[in-house]
């Protein structure tokens, strides 16, 4: 028994290796580097001292900056509800959903994934641009009601879909959707159907049992959903970059500027930890809210 211990300790260890490896010299090592920059100051073009100033930090505090914060938050906060709305009911439908169509509609789910975010993004300013397909066809279906009106509605105007807070909301639910499905099916698929049963046995509703029972079941899948649609949108920098306009960046926008143009990396790396430090209270909260709810259990 003994040896056999020591054997299976071995194949771990082997088989642990190389993700380790691959994990410290390409993850921890880069990011505590970046964590270095944090602290430090340009001297000239290229040089830059480690000097452990916190003036970096400092510098988010001054404006623009804590507005640019917020707005992401803010934005990042509404694509996880609107996440969370929409993708509940489809997490539902596919959970009750026969054998067979459930598994087309999981595929339908995770078919997003097969295809690049750029090209997905491109394909949506083909759909929201002003000759695009959503303007064409509100174009049609106004001249068919301009026509049948005798001209009173006057001339067309297209709809400013692209370039601007709605598009970029728009853009990061349509990448984040599914994100927030695939947990909340994980749970709601493991959920014990005799509750509901007994539920509408006892005379409740079906809105009341949703509210009631499954919502409450699906309170660990909720919370997985919810941050790990969050973290990623308020991080999120190509779709705000690509469909939004100047008055529409995020605080990833800032920080590829601070990077690239302004040739400011300590004070891009502290704006990237502000970041970092965010995703660490967003866990803690999720892992506090985990305790009190296996503590209510007990």
């Amino acid at each position: 028994m003994e040896q056999s211990w020591r054997q299976a300790k071995t194949i771990f260890v082997t088989m642990i290796s190389a993700p380790l490896f691959w994990l410290v010299f390409f993850f921890f090592i880069p990011l505590g580097i970046v964590w270095l920059y944090s602290f430090g100051e340009n001297r000239g073009l290229i040089d830059i001292a480690f000097t452990g100033t916190w003036s970096n930090y400092a510098h988010a505090l001054d404006d623009p900056y804590p507005g640019i914060f917020w707005k992401s938050i803010w934005i990042a906060g509404l694509t996880t509800f609107l996440c969370l709305v929409i993708g509940f009911p489809v997490a539902l439908a596919i959970t009750f959903a026969p054998d067979k169509a459930k598994s087309w509609l999981l595929l339908a789910v995770m078919l997003p994934f097969w295809t690049n975010l750029l090209i997905r993004t491109y394909a949506l300013i083909a759909v929201l641009r002003t000759e695009g397909y959503v303007n064409m066809t509100y174009h049609w279906l106004f001249d068919m009601t301009n026509k049948v009106a005798g001209g009173a509605l006057g001339d067309f105007t297209p709809l400013a879909l692209l370039h601007n807070n709605f598009s970029v909301v728009f853009g990061l639910v349509f990448v984040n959707l599914p994100f927030m499905i695939l947990p909340l099916y994980s749970t709601l698929d493991r959920m014990d159907r005799s509750l509901l049963e007994a539920s509408l046995d006892l005379g409740a509703g079906h809105i009341s049992t949703l509210f009631n029972v499954v919502v409450p079941l699906a309170g660990a899948g909720i919370m997985s959903g919810i941050l790990i649609t969050f973290i990623p949108a308020l991080g999120s920098y190509l779709t705000p970059d690509l469909l939004g306009g100047p008055d529409s960046q995020m605080i990833a926008n800032i920080i590829e500027s601070q990077f690239k143009r302004a040739n400011n990396w300590p004070f891009g790396a502290a704006l990237s930890f502000i970041l970092v430090y965010l995703t660490f209270i967003g866990i803690a909260l999720q892992g506090l809210i985990e305790r009190k709810d296996k503590g209510r259990a007990a």
